[in-house]
């Protein structure tokens, strides 16, 4: 058993947003303690993250956090010389029925409020900026030209790495099984290793934040959902930004795909009904249900070859939109858990705003962001484009 030692805050889970988290911590000068039970940095979910960055959302908490997210990988190679193959090439929304363009229209003031780079296209502008979309039936699209994608595995070493060098420790191979309290408010964890103290607990362990919630004695609403994608052969640039097409079909309520810095395609689906529970074995229905959607939406794409495929777990909310805050029945323990399998775009802004909560700076902006994503609303909404 390991000695116990305290910290200035502990973070469980090392995933796409715990490490984001724990480098704003460090930044700010606290001693931070990441615990993790995987082998190594991002072995949960976010290994599984096709790499898709955007802050064109449907309300302004996320486009605010994905905004400084994107600000943060953009410029990242630039600040710290790590390459986390960053590729602004714009998200796009397509619409081939009335239905999808009401949709994307309807949200197009509110996105642009939030301080959203977004617009709609009619078909002949659309295609110009995917000319190989399929034109039959196409009305037009969205496309936000500062999305972009980069690699999830280099991003979150590059997180990690940083976050070491300023001070922050991380035991990974150890499981969380318990908190310390005392007097009411949290003191610590309890690991199948050891006990560490600290103030200050943030639970940011993505498909297991419901059982480590579980231990403060709160009841999140977050259930893992198996998404299955794919990754193609490397080939030479013809696609610019993310397409995702939100028609929903029999086994799917939309897909994407993008093609990466390397030059492979990537894509994957939403299923519908979703896939409950923490699956992550590939199936035979998958790559025949999704291909024929984007070969019918971009015929080019029936030449590639795909090279792999594998399935991981979106941390599912019943509104879509995450939890984050501090817990009412335990003082100074902190959600940050339900991100839908958003966690890789939304962790590099969320760190910032979890270190500017737990340091009592949170602005105005930051405060009615947090309204959206409270452990305590009323979960009666739905994200509109998840």
């Amino acid at each position: 058993m390991t000695a116990n030692k305290s910290f200035d805050v502990i973070v469980v889970g090392a995933g796409s947003v715990g490490a984001p988290a724990a480098l704003a911590l460090a930044e700010a000068g606290l001693e931070v303690l990441v615990v993790d039970q995987c082998p190594s940095v991002g072995q949960g979910s976010n290994k599984r993250a096709i790499g898709g960055l955007r802050a064109t959302h449907s309300d302004p908490a996320k486009i605010r956090i994905c905004l400084r997210s994107l600000e943060i990988f953009s410029t990242w190679k630039e600040r710290h010389g790590d390459d986390v193959e960053w590729h602004k090439g714009g998200y796009s929304y397509v619409a081939y029925r009335p239905e999808e363009e009401r949709t994307l229209k309807d949200l197009l003031t509110g996105q642009k409020a939030a301080g959203l780079n977004i617009d709609w296209h009619e078909a002949p502008s659309f295609l110009q900026i995917i000319p190989d979309l399929n034109p039959e039936g196409l009305i037009g699209g969205t496309f936000s030209p500062e999305d972009g994608n980069a690699s999830p595995l280099l991003a979150i070493h590059a997180f990690y790495r940083r976050a070491k060098t300023l001070g922050a420790r991380f035991f990974f191979n150890e499981r969380v099984t318990g908190l310390v309290v005392s007097g009411g408010r949290v003191a610590g964890v309890r690991t199948d290793k050891g006990e560490y103290g600290a103030p200050v607990v943030i639970n940011a362990a993505g498909p297991w934040g419901a059982e480590v919630a579980a231990m403060a004695g709160i009841d999140v609403p977050v259930r893992p959902d198996s998404h299955e994608a794919a990754v193609t052969e490397a080939v030479a640039r013809f696609l610019g930004p993310m397409v995702v097409d939100i028609r929903p079909v029999a086994g799917s309520a939309n897909y994407y795909f993008y093609q990466h810095a390397t030059g492979q395609v990537i894509f994957c689906i939403t299923p519908s009904p979703s896939l409950w529970g923490m699956d992550v074995r590939e199936t035979s229905s998958f790559l025949p249900m999704v291909a024929s959607r984007m070969v019918d939406l971009i015929p080019r794409l029936r030449n590639l070859r795909v090279r792999r495929t594998w399935r991981g777990l979106y941390p599912m909310t019943p509104d879509g939109f995450p939890i984050v805050g501090w817990a009412r029945e335990l003082e100074g323990y902190m959600l940050a858990v339900g991100m839908c399998g958003q966690g890789f775009m939304l962790g590099p802004g969320l760190g910032e705003l979890i270190g500017r909560m737990i340091q009592g700076k949170t602005s105005e902006d930051d405060r009615e962001t947090l309204t959206y994503l409270s452990p305590y609303r009323e979960f009666k909404g739905q994200e509109k484009l998840k």
